[in-house]
């Protein structure tokens, strides 16, 4: 499976080749293959990680992977919704803009 930021990542290959190379081969290439669960259930469970620890700036590449697994956009906003609770308030609000931003975009293509 490729990243779900395409390229984008590459240019740490300048002060980290390790981690990109560990990120295409071990995350991407072994474990999101791995038999055990979907791509579409790896999603939920990223999106649901990325959303607890607040890390925006990876989310909306895995909003978009978890759309092109199979997530609908009634299953993510539900999720969003149900982690306001779990992970905070703020942490949801800010994945529910960028999702928002996502839809919008698909929206105008």
């Amino acid at each position: 499976m490729k990243r779900p930021s395409a390229g984008r990542g590459d240019e740490l290959a300048a002060v980290a080749p390790a981690l990109v190379e560990y990120t295409d081969r071990i995350l991407y290439g072994e474990v999101w293959e791995r038999p055990g669960l979907s791509k579409r259930d790896r999603s939920l469970i990223t999106i649901a990680a990325l959303v607890a620890m607040y890390r925006p700036e990876q989310l909306g590449a895995h909003l978009a992977l978890g759309m092109k697994n199979g997530l609908t956009r009634d299953e993510i906003g539900e999720a969003l919704a149900h982690l306001a609770f779990y992970a905070s308030w703020p942490s949801a609000i800010t994945a529910a803009r960028k999702f928002l931003d996502l839809t919008n975009a698909e929206a105008e293509e």
